[in-house]
């Protein structure tokens, strides 16, 4: 009879267990939907962000020249690209 029980107390507890933890796995996913526009913002703004640390990181020290360039012009090259897209949404969204 003891054995019983503590078999029925596992089963209920791993079925609780279970339930809790997989039961807001479908909400979790059904996130906010961004717009390519809202996108193409946040990106803009990671890109300048990493700019800003690779001119600090250049000017102590840590980067050679060369690289420091080339990191720089793919940067700026990914931002200019942002800002074409993120214009031209802008003025599709105006007409």
């Amino acid at each position: 009879m003891n054995s019983a029980m503590i078999v029925a107390s596992c089963i209920l507890l791993t079925a609780g267990v279970s339930i809790y933890v997989f039961w807001g796995v479908q909400r979790a996913y059904m996130g906010t939907q961004k717009t390519r526009l809202a996108f193409l913002k946040e990106r803009k703004e990671v890109i300048y962000e990493n700019l800003r640390d690779l001119n600090f990181e250049f000017k102590a020290g840590k980067l050679p020249p060369q690289d420091f360039a080339a990191l720089r012009d793919s940067m700026e090259q990914d931002a200019a690209t942002i800002l074409a897209e993120i214009e031209q949404l802008e003025a599709a969204a105006a007409a």
